[in-house]
């Protein structure tokens, strides 16, 4: 029997430069990843807004909050700006994915809705033109959000949904709901697809709070219940300073159990009378208070009629 010869070993020195090698790769591919994580990060913080716009009766203030764990960034974004002819409009929203392609996704979801809304005042087509605009990019990427349109002159308030979180809203007078209005998909998903539009009159003082998923769901408790977490909180606050509110439903996302970025959006306003006495004039735009937070100054208030559902905000 012809015994098997065995491989020479490698020399030490040669196992401890292979061992090196390794190693250095390895952490050239972290590095890599690192770069590619900041990149992405600094993307997203530079495209939400330094400022979000204010009026005499409304406040409006948001926070960010990225990743707790890991190296992904999501899309979350808010998003606030005047119109034309004297209205505001908020969005919020999330993109599918967590890389640097995400990120950059968001910044266009973002400004395309800021250039539909300049020439087009119905929030249901806002969305709708946004999502062929979007279907034209070839992106294979998506993207929910929710969009509202402030006329300050009538006081309405007209609301359109795209596959996003409802809106959780109370008053001071004790009526509080979860606006979970008939809306359309995500962007970039459908061609042709329509977004219902709901309008509703601010007829009391309160707040409502527009959110991303990452706030209320996660594998600590499925959304139904932390929505609930979140009305309470509203409910407790409603018609209070719309940057400490901000900060309450921020804390909702720290006990989900998940490591998804989050994005809260709360607007405040006074009852009906601050708000169309002010005939649409409006004030400095109220600059960020710190990184991952914006807020405004004025007055505060919202609307609604009671329960699951219904039509407060």
């Amino acid at each position: 029997m012809t015994p098997r010869r065995r491989h020479p070993r490698p020399a030490s020195a040669d196992l401890l430069t292979t061992l090196g090698r390794l190693t250095a790769q390895a952490r050239e591919g972290a590095q890599l990843h690192h770069t590619r994580v900041e990149l992405a990060e600094a993307i997203q913080l530079e495209m939400l807004p330094a400022t979000l716009p204010v009026l005499p009766g409304l406040r409006a203030a948001a926070r960010y909050a990225p990743a707790q764990h890991g190296l992904d960034i999501g899309g979350d974004w808010y998003d606030g700006f005047r119109l034309p002819e004297g209205a505001l409009a908020f969005s919020i929203g999330d993109v599918q994915g967590h890389d640097v392609a995400a990120a950059a996704f968001m910044g266009q979801v973002r400004v395309c809705l800021r250039a539909v809304s300049a020439v087009v005042s119905d929030p249901g087509e806002v969305l709708g033109r946004a999502n062929e605009v979007l279907l034209s990019l070839d992106s294979e990427l998506f993207a929910t959000c929710s969009l509202l349109l402030f006329d300050p002159g009538t006081g309405e308030l007209q609301g359109a949904r795209a596959g996003h979180v409802p809106a959780v809203w109370a008053t001071v007078d004790g009526r509080h709901g979860i606006a979970e209005d008939a809306g359309g998909p995500p962007l970039g998903l459908v061609p042709g697809a329509g977004y219902g539009v709901t309008r509703r009159r601010l007829t009391a003082a309160g707040s409502i709070v527009l959110l991303t998923d990452g706030v209320v769901e996660g594998p600590s408790f499925p959304i139904e219940e932390g929505l609930e977490r979140v009305s309470r909180i509203v409910r407790e606050a409603a018609g209070g300073d719309p940057d400490e509110l901000a900060a309450e439903v921020m804390k909702v996302a720290d006990s989900t159990g998940h490591a998804d970025d989050a994005a809260v959006l709360v607007l405040s306003h006074d009852g009906p009378d601050a708000l169309t006495d002010s005939d649409g004039r409006d004030g400095p735009d109220a600059p960020a208070g710190s990184e991952g937070q914006t807020g405004s100054d004025g007055p505060n208030g919202s609307d609604g009629r009671g329960g699951r559902g219904a039509a407060g905000v």
